[in-house]
C-alpha cells in the first residue's frame, strides 16, 4: 500500500488545519488539528512550528497511538501527546483541534468554566464548558503534553465527552473534538464565539446567571435529541 494509504487522512488534516487561520482562531503557528483513522489506529497532525501560509499536505505527519511517527519527515506538533491521550481515552472521536483563540484563552487564563448563558451555547451543548485545574509542578516537570491530556481526561470523569466536545486547559487554552477533523474545528470556532459572548454578557451584567434549564434542554434536544428537528433530513 505504501504512503498512499495515508493520503486521504493527511488531506483531511491539512484542510482542517487551514481552517484555523481562516476562522481567526490562532496567529502564526499557534494551533493544530489532527484527524484520526480508527481502523489503522493512526492520526495525521500538523508539524511543529510550520506557519499556515507555508503548510502543505505533504508536511502533515502521521503518528500511531504510541506516539511513533509512521509517515513524515518533520516533527509532529508539540501537542501531539495530548492528542494521542485523547484518542486513546475518547474512542468515539475522529478529530481534535487546539487553538489559542483570544476569548477562550482569556477564560482559561482566568481558570473559569464558561456558563450556559444563552441559547447559542445550548444549541451546541447543554453543559458549561469546563476548565481544568491548573497543572501541578510534577505534571509540568513530567511529560507535559501527555499530562495535559491526562488532565483533560480526568476533568471529564463525570462529563460525557460527546455531549460536551470542548474544554479549557487552565492557563493554556482550548481543545475541541468531534466525529472528524472538520467537526473539531467547527467546535473550536463555536467555543471561541460562545466564550466571547459570555465575556460580553458579564461585561454588561456582572450578575448574569445561567439560562433556565428548560430553555437549555429545549435548544439542545431540538438539535441533538432523539426527536431532533433542526435542519434538513
Amino acid at each position: 500500500m505504501g504512503a498512499a494509504q495515508y493520503t486521504q487522512l493527511k488531506e483531511e488534516a491539512f484542510l482542517a488545519n487551514m481552517e484555523i487561520p481562516k476562522r481567526n482562531l490562532a496567529l502564526y503557528t499557534w494551533g493544530n488539528v489532527s484527524a484520526f483513522d480508527a481502523q489503522k489506529a493512526v492520526f495525521a497532525i500538523k508539524p511543529s512550528g510550520v506557519p499556515y501560509d507555508r503548510l502543505s499536505m505533504n508536511d502533515i505527519v502521521v503518528v500511531d497511538l504510541d506516539g511513533k511517527v509512521v509517515e513524515g519527515t518533520l516533527r509532529p506538533s508539540s501537542d501531539m501527546e495530548t492528542h494521542r491521550v485523547l484518542y486513546r481515552s475518547f474512542p468515539k472521536i475522529g478529530g481534535i483541534t487546539h487553538t489559542h483563540s483570544t476569548h477562550a484563552v482569556a477564560w482559561a487564563q482566568a481558570g473559569y468554566p464558561v456558563p450556559v448563558f444563552g441559547t447559542t451555547h445550548a444549541d451546541h451543548s447543554h453543559l458549561p464548558i469546563p476548565c481544568t485545574p491548573f497543572m501541578s509542578r510534577a505534571q509540568v516537570e513530567g511529560n507535559y503534553e501527555e499530562e495535559t491530556g491526562n488532565l483533560i481526561v480526568a476533568t471529564f470523569k463525570d462529563i460525557p465527552y460527546l455531549e460536551q466536545p470542548m474544554v479549557l486547559v487552565a492557563g493554556h487554552g482550548p481543545f475541541a473534538w468531534g466525529k472528524d477533523a472538520t467537526t473539531s474545528v467547527y467546535n473550536a470556532a463555536v467555543l471561541e464565539e460562545v466564550a466571547r459572548m459570555a465575556y460580553l454578557t458579564l461585561s454588561i451584567n456582572p450578575a448574569a446567571v445561567s439560562l433556565p434549564e428548560h430553555l437549555i434542554n429545549k435548544h439542545y434536544q431540538r438539535k441533538h435529541g432523539p426527536n431532533a428537528y433542526y435542519g434538513q433530513k
